[in-house]
């Protein structure tokens, strides 16, 4: 009999759009771990990725294990299916170990009558019961119930289906299953999300990780917008919810808050990393798109032809800003009278290029919304085909410590190194 796949206590993503940085990636984990704290990568790619490079998930396999074998990287590491539903699914069973089931769009979708009675039974014991920490000051009641329901019911029907489908092909416990509700319209309360877990649990989800949706932006590549005290408190309420999910219903132990384009939320990593000390509690973050603007900075810094690679990505992204935008709308916020026209990035030098793209704050430099067009810009560099895929490998070194230095000084440091995998 297998062991049941269980995901590690710290774990990040680490998208890699074009399969060239893994091990750049892992110096960085490596890094980590020697300074006491292991924290395992998960290389994550969305079918719309995949659709708009023209790559597959058997691509990111042999990428990652190429990485693996080369870094000589010994801990686990996983692949995920990262965003998948019923109709994308299928392609990634042969090559990833963990799903992110998104079930965003079907929350506060109408649920037919037969899809609310099964989740309305499993929830009905907690009817009466009172949950300290969640945010209700009474017994659960049945209002309370068919409220929830009426919002999430579909949603969870959709997420069991789908975990269902996965297990039949990969097999009872043998991938790890994430759950995603960050792109819903309002973020849950931890009651919500308490009561989400459960239904979950009645569908026989045995979920690992949960996204859930925060207060506030979190943009692609770029620091939080938003209050972070209440995001911290939302934070802690949440840990509390799995808490108590774990013990009511008998999840995964280690089961953990999932936070969602989490690259460059900077002012978040300090109150993060004190309420994980906290409560002992585990974490994943997805810090996919940040690789990528790593590639076009080092391609800067390279010069030649690797910087005027990079700029050739930024005049026909800025060209393309509205085709460019359009998937991605909710978590970008790019002004438009803030980037500069192509004529005037083409007499830039390395320097100044790699400064506006790199986030830097304190640099008068960096440009926020510069780094957010190129940060959605990776299927121009795609359509690029070789010239692109030979610049960055002629600018290995140079990018490779760029990736390197940012997922570890930026990211790693400051989330976990004060932490331990044995909290």
């Amino acid at each position: 009999m297998k062991t049941p796949l269980l995901i590690e206590k710290y774990s990040i993503g680490i998208g890699d759009r074009f399969g060239r940085e893994g091990v750049a990636q892992l110096a960085a984990l490596q890094k980590a771990a020697a300074a006491g704290v292991e924290v395992i990568p998960v290389w994550n790619k969305s079918n719309r990725e995949h659709t708009l490079i023209g790559s597959t998930p058997a691509d990111t396999r042999s990428a990652a294990e190429a990485a693996v074998k080369a870094a000589g990287w010994s801990a686990p590491y996983h692949l995920d299916a990262d965003h998948i539903g019923l109709k994308t699914v299928d392609r990634f069973l042969p090559h990833c170990d963990f799903y992110t089931i998104d079930v965003a769009d079907f929350i506060g979708q109408e649920a037919g009558p037969g899809d609310i009675s099964g989740i309305r039974d499993s929830l009905q014991p907690l009817i009466g019961k009172t949950f300290p920490g969640l945010g209700l000051d009474r017994p659960l009641d049945t209002a309370t119930v068919e409220n929830f329901l009426g919002a999430y019911a579909l949603a969870i029907r959709e997420a069991g289906q789908i975990y269902r489908h996965i297990e039949s092909a990969r097999g009872k416990d043998h991938f790890i299953a994430e759950v995603s509700t960050d792109e819903a319209e309002t973020p849950q309360s931890p009651l919500d999300l308490f009561l989400i877990l459960g239904a979950l649990a009645g569908e026989g989800v045995r979920v690992q990780t949960i996204a859930p949706k925060f207060t506030g932006r979190f943009n692609k590549g770029v620091d939080y917008v938003g209050d972070v005290r209440q995001f911290a408190r939302e934070f802690e309420r949440d840990l509390l919810a799995i808490r108590a999910a774990v013990a009511e219903f008998g999840l995964p132990q280690n089961l953990k808050v999932s936070i969602h384009s989490g690259s460059d939320k900077f002012s978040l990593y300090g109150p993060v990393r004190e309420l994980l000390e906290k409560h002992g509690a585990g974490l994943h973050l997805k810090t996919a798109g940040t690789n990528w603007l790593e590639e076009v900075i080092g391609l800067a810094l390279a010069g030649g032809n690797g910087l005027e690679i990079a700029k050739e990505i930024y005049a026909k992204a800025f060209d393309r800003i509205d085709e460019l935008s359009q998937p991605y709308a909710t978590v970008i916020d790019i002004r438009r009278d803030e980037l500069p026209v192509p004529a005037t990035v083409s007499g830039w030098n390395g320097e100044a290029l790699a400064a506006a793209l790199t986030h830097e704050p304190s640099d008068p430099r960096f440009n926020s919304s510069l780094r957010q067009l190129v940060h959605i810009s990776f299927k121009v560099a795609a359509e690029m085909g070789p010239a692109y895929l030979d610049a960055i490998d002629a600018a290995h070194d140079t990018i490779a410590n760029c990736v390197t230095n940012n997922l570890y000084d930026r990211h790693l440091g400051p989330l976990f190194m004060t932490l331990s995998p044995n909290q």
